[in-house]
């Protein structure tokens, strides 16, 4: 009985039809006539009442139902999530759903109305985008059956608190690694880049064919063997590819609800995945004012799941960024020659100012590529229409900002400096850009 009473929820068709009894038994005041019919309609709402508990709580069938999920969420993604339901009730029934998702995601009217006939299943699929990483908690997937009487609807609970692990994005890992490897990125916003000249990694000598590149005849075999002979080179393979983030203060900006890091760290993920398709060494290593999360370049098996599981630990904090220490980590660790996507932001040049010297000494012995971003709030409120004073001086503000961005590109360009300015939400395709560029010019 105690289960009964925790499982039976009241419905508004019950409310009206007891509203108007009431209602009737007032008026059999004024008309005493009307009494008896009030009286019978009465016991007939008491037998329909009971007769809805019985279907519902003294049949065998019932509702079954489950979540299911993802063995994990995609940060920044649309993921989604499907609900099965099942009626084994003998008659159809009204359902009514609602799940208790995780509280990141403050949706507290989330429901599903559908009706199901006997022994029909359905499937209802909605999605979710985290915005941050970490641990998400499902709570119960409530389920609500009404008889076709529909006084009283009977609760069902399934699924009692699941627990997923939002990890940087990798859908947009599958989606662009698939791309990479059968070499039809372009579709998808890389460019295509003429590739020029090749890298000087020697691979044999063969005899010289129509269509080979005669300056790469060698003499010397030539006139040895008394025909023409060419050098044959192969693409320069296994360069170490380290993405360098800046998890200082000014990465905790958020846009479209992800913070700068995320982004970064999205992009870190499928550069790397990339990077190890395209047979190079990929690493990454994050700093504020101290170097962490180190992984060093390698083309192991299991290099992926390193990366993903150390972005997956990988927090801001609102210390500012020590790029003395950076440079100083940099030369003591890196011996090799090595490709660094930086990922930072720089809102000011003075901020770039402050920097630069470290930033020159480190492109002295790497190939330095900084990336920051475009404020598109400041872009898009720039390219408002002005109305009145007060606004005509915010522009010229946002206006100020936007141009600082475009000298900041400037100076770093002015010191062999490769630079990205980018939108956030084009971070990784435009990164990928800069490295299928950097990889075509063999400038490594």
């Amino acid at each position: 009985m105690k289960q009964l009473f925790k499982n039976l929820y009241l419905e508004g068709r019950f409310f009206l039809v007891l509203t108007g009894l009431v209602l009737g038994f007032l008026i059999s005041y004024l008309i005493p006539d009307v009494f008896g019919a009030i009286k019978l309609l009465c016991y007939l709402f008491l037998v329909f009442l009971l007769t809805d508990i019985l279907l519902l709580f003294g049949s065998k069938g019932g509702i079954d139902a489950s979540r299911i999920v993802p063995e994990k969420l995609s940060n920044g993604d649309e993921n989604q999530i499907r609900i099965s339901l099942s009626n084994s009730f003998l008659f159809t029934s009204e359902i009514k759903v609602l799940d208790e998702i995780p509280h990141q995601f403050q949706k507290r009217d989330f429901k599903i109305n559908t009706s199901l006939k006997k022994g029909e299943h359905k499937i209802f699929t909605y999605s979710l985008r985290p915005t941050e990483r970490g641990v998400y908690a499902f709570g119960f997937l409530n389920v609500f059956a009404k008889s076709p009487i529909g006084l009283v609807s009977k609760k069902h609970s399934f699924n009692k608190e699941q627990q997923l692990a939002v990890y940087p994005s990798f859908l947009q890992l599958r989606k662009y690694g698939l791309l990479a490897f059968s070499n039809r990125l372009f579709e998808h916003g890389t460019k295509k880049i003429r590739r020029i000249g090749h890298t000087m990694e020697f691979e044999h000598i063969k005899d010289y064919v129509q269509g080979d590149d005669i300056r790469n005849i060698n003499w010397k075999a030539t006139a040895k063997k008394g025909q023409l002979m060419v050098n044959q080179y192969q693409d320069e393979k296994s360069q170490p590819i380290y993405s360098v983030i800046d998890k200082g203060r000014i990465m905790k900006m958020p846009f479209n609800g992800l913070s700068l890091l995320d982004y970064a760290i999205n992009a870190t993920l499928v550069i790397s995945n990339i990077a190890l398709k395209k047979q190079d060494k990929a690493g990454m290593f994050a700093f504020s004012n101290t170097i962490e999360n180190v992984v060093v370049a390698e083309r192991r098996s299991s290099q992926m799941n390193l990366i993903l599981e150390t972005l997956y630990n990988l927090k801001t904090n609102f210390i500012e960024s020590d790029y003395g220490r950076l440079y100083a980590q940099i030369k003591r660790r890196l011996a090799h020659r090595s490709l660094l996507l930086l990922y930072t932001n720089f809102e000011t040049l003075d901020a770039l100012q402050r920097q630069l010297p470290y930033l020159q000494a480190i492109a002295k012995q790497h190939l330095l590529v900084v990336i920051f971003f475009e404020n598109s709030a400041l872009t898009t409120f720039m390219n408002e229409k002005a109305h009145t004073t007060h606004q005509i001086f915010e522009k010229t503000i946002a206006e100020k900002f936007v141009y600082e961005k475009k000298l900041i590109v400037n100076e770093l360009r002015k010191h062999g400096i490769q630079t990205i300015l980018t939108k956030p939400e084009n971070l990784t395709i435009d990164t990928i850009n800069k490295y299928l560029e950097i990889k075509a010019r063999g400038v490594l």
